[in-house]
């Protein structure tokens, strides 16, 4: 079999099982999100916290719930890295310095998981397992509690009424996150990543089975639990600096294409929990088709980049290997790069930086489209549901008459928090780019120059103000510069945004639904789905064109 045709048939097989799961899984996060019963554990939980379930919030109450958890997520991981040093089962790491400290606790509470330090010889099992694998919970949660807050905005009334932040944020740890991440970390055992708590072991270097020698440092570590929730929750951040190309995370092609499923089986249901909440399915079946051909046609341009270069070196791997495992192959690689970029998981089975030009282009323009396709948990539902209310209004524009998604109307209070949804990720994208570029500092911890070099800080600042985490490699991120303005750059792009979302969802609940007349775009007709594509691939095209231009795509043309 060719590496072409195991690509494919790699990505048939995802394919259909996420055909297969959204039905199920996304019904089931509807019934989670609309039950008024609490389970004994919950009730505890909320006992503790001293929440009241059953109390319902305006927007401005549930925005407010969600920063004050962040804030205490933030202050706690901090504190526990500062105080690693004399915490027990730290393995004997030093406590983390101040400026690396801040932007590793501010990464892990905003669902970036960007990593600026080598993770096995960093952080010990205290941090790893009570600070970070903690937080890829919980931040994911309140991802997928804003998602489900905007949805009842479309699907309430003359009310202004969110739910409880409180009850979202706990169902989504409880009955979504922690059941799929237990079965999730037994399969991950299953295929041999390791789950414990071993100390840091001394070995020798045996390749082709004669001792070179040498010695390395392994640790272990309770990696299969956190690999689980680090992918299903669309966190990246790995145990180990290689992230999912390490072998004691992802030893096997199968697991490889497991952790992809991981990855997209969240946010490839959420659809079917909108249309299910909205009372039509259909229209979770218009937003499920939007994710699904961006990513396959993603997926199609990146193998065809990977597979297609010519010259001796690229004939004789069948395609552009550097950087890639082979037990992975282009066409694992390719499916897995794709989706940890159009989603804001971060994880990497490969070397970004190592991909060719226009491969490497593919990969910040995923993250450039919002992760949308299909996104991260939660936020990735939210921005596709902000740009659909972009399109509806462009198309109300087109035929002169005020538009309407799902009986809502579409004014000026409703357009102001979307137009500002997205502005604010491409401002912070390049303008820290361009801050970056000016100053001598910054541009030093470049290991490329020209093109390649300005990929690197402009892959920096979009994968952590788009909250994905993933590095395009080579670039030194671990100096007081990157770690204070890239940590700025995930608190704003990810609490600015859930603030418009946020007024959006208020702003809707309120109104009185309008009823469909024979001049009412129908929202769930291919038609709309191609205008939603072509809005979201002009604004993000418009928007970013020119920094790409001086970047990934002058690379790739040279």
């Amino acid at each position: 079999m060719g590496p072409v045709t195991a690509g494919v048939l790699q990505l048939l097989a995802l394919t259909g099982a996420l055909a297969l799961v959204h039905i199920p899984l996304g019904t089931y996060m509807a019934w989670v999100y609309s039950s008024e019963r609490h389970l004994r554990a919950e009730k505890w939980i909320y006992k503790g916290i001293g929440a009241d379930p059953d109390t319902e919030m305006r927007w401005t109450a549930y925005l407010r719930g969600v920063l004050a958890f962040s804030a205490i997520g933030v202050l706690f991981l901090y504190a526990l890295q500062r105080l690693q040093g004399v915490l027990p089962g730290s393995l004997g790491f030093a406590s983390i310095d101040p400026d690396q400290a801040f932007n590793t606790a501010v990464s892990f509470v905003t669902n970036t998981n960007w990593q600026s330090y080598y993770g096995e010889q960093a952080m010990g099992h205290v941090v790893q397992t009570a600070g970070l694998a903690v937080q890829n919970f919980v931040s994911a949660a309140v991802g997928m509690a804003v998602a489900v807050a905007l949805v009842r905005g479309f699907a309430r009334s003359r009310s202004g009424e969110l739910g409880n932040f409180w009850s979202d944020l706990v169902r989504g740890v409880v009955r979504i996150l922690v059941p799929l991440a237990f079965v999730a970390a037994i399969v991950l055992v299953a295929c041999g990543v390791i789950q414990n708590f071993s100390g840091i072991h001394e070995v020798g270097q045996f390749p082709h089975g004669h001792s070179t020698g040498g010695t390395q440092e392994w640790n272990g570590g309770a990696v299969a639990s956190q690999e689980a929730i680090k992918e299903l929750g669309t966190n990246g951040g790995g145990y180990f600096n290689a992230n999912s190309a390490h072998p004691f995370e992802n030893p096997t092609p199968f697991s490889n294409l497991f952790e992809i499923f991981l990855i997209l089986v969240i946010p490839f249901s959420l659809p079917r929990t909108f249309g299910v909440m909205v009372g039509s399915v259909r229209q979770g079946h218009a937003i499920l088709a939007t994710m699904a051909t961006i990513w396959v046609g993603f997926v199609a341009l990146m193998m065809w980049t990977e597979f297609s270069h010519h010259g001796p070196a690229f004939e004789l791997a069948n395609g552009a290997m550097e950087g890639k495992e082979v037990r992975f192959g282009i066409g694992g690689s390719s499916i897995f790069a794709v989706s940890t970029t159009l989603t804001s998981t971060g994880a990497v089975d490969s070397f970004h930086s190592s991909f060719t030009g226009l491969g490497g282009g593919i990969t910040m323009l995923g993250m450039m489209l919002g992760e949308i396709a299909p996104g991260g948990v939660g936020s990735g539902l939210y921005g596709m549901l902000i740009m659909a209310v972009i399109a509806v209004f462009i198309a109300g524009l087109m035929v002169g008459r005020t538009p309407e998604y799902l009986g809502k109307r579409i004014g000026i209070r409703e357009i102001k928090p979307a137009a500002l949804y997205i502005l604010v990720t491409p401002a912070l994208v390049l303008v820290f780019t361009a801050v970056a570029m000016t100053l001598p500092t910054p541009a030093n911890s470049m290991t490329n120059s020209g093109a390649h070099g300005f990929s690197e800080i402009l892959y920096a600042y979009t994968s952590a103000s788009n909250n994905n985490g993933s590095a395009f490699a080579g670039l030194n991120a671990d100096t007081q510069w990157f770690n204070t303005t890239l940590g700025l750059a995930m608190l704003l792009g990810r609490f600015l945004p859930m603030v418009f979302v946020l007024a959006l969802a208020g702003s809707l609940a309120r109104q009185t639904p309008v009823p469909a007349t024979a001049g009412t775009l129908r929202t769930e007709k291919p038609l709309f789905t191609g205008l939603l594509m072509g809005a979201i691939l002009i604004i993000t095209g418009l928007t970013y064109f020119p920094a790409l231009a001086l970047g990934p795509l002058s690379e790739g043309l040279a």
